[in-house]
């Protein structure tokens, strides 16, 4: 299982440890540290579209209108922290973010928030 996301995000460590206690192997790869190929940020967008984006970011506002306006793949290649977090790939599927939906897909319908 891999986790895209950034190491100091909140959500994206709490998404982890309880991913851990449920006994999942887990590999963190920080987007900062090791951009996505444009391959990758290309079958993400293909999966997620314009939820890809995390439009709530801080960094959101630092791009100006005109980058904000272009093409997500290149402002998410400049940008990294823009990439909604955490985006998770298990088994051969993609989940994005860390509701509840998605900690009842990948640990259980026990799953709750921590």
């Amino acid at each position: 299982m891999i986790l895209y996301g950034l190491k100091n995000c909140d959500t994206c460590r709490k998404a982890r440890q309880m991913l851990s206690a449920a006994g999942h192997t887990v590999a963190l790869r920080d987007v900062r540290d090791a951009p996505l190929s444009p391959e990758d940020l290309a079958r993400f967008h293909a999966v997620f579209g314009a939820d890809l984006v995390n439009r709530r970011s801080t960094t959101w506002r630092g791009p100006d209108a005109a980058a904000r306006a272009g093409d997500p793949l290149d402002l998410l290649a400049q940008y990294p922290a823009l990439m909604k977090r955490p985006l998770i790939e298990a088994e051969g599927q993609l989940f994005l973010g860390w509701d509840k939906a998605v900690q009842a897909a990948l640990i259980g319908a026990g799953a709750r928030s921590a």
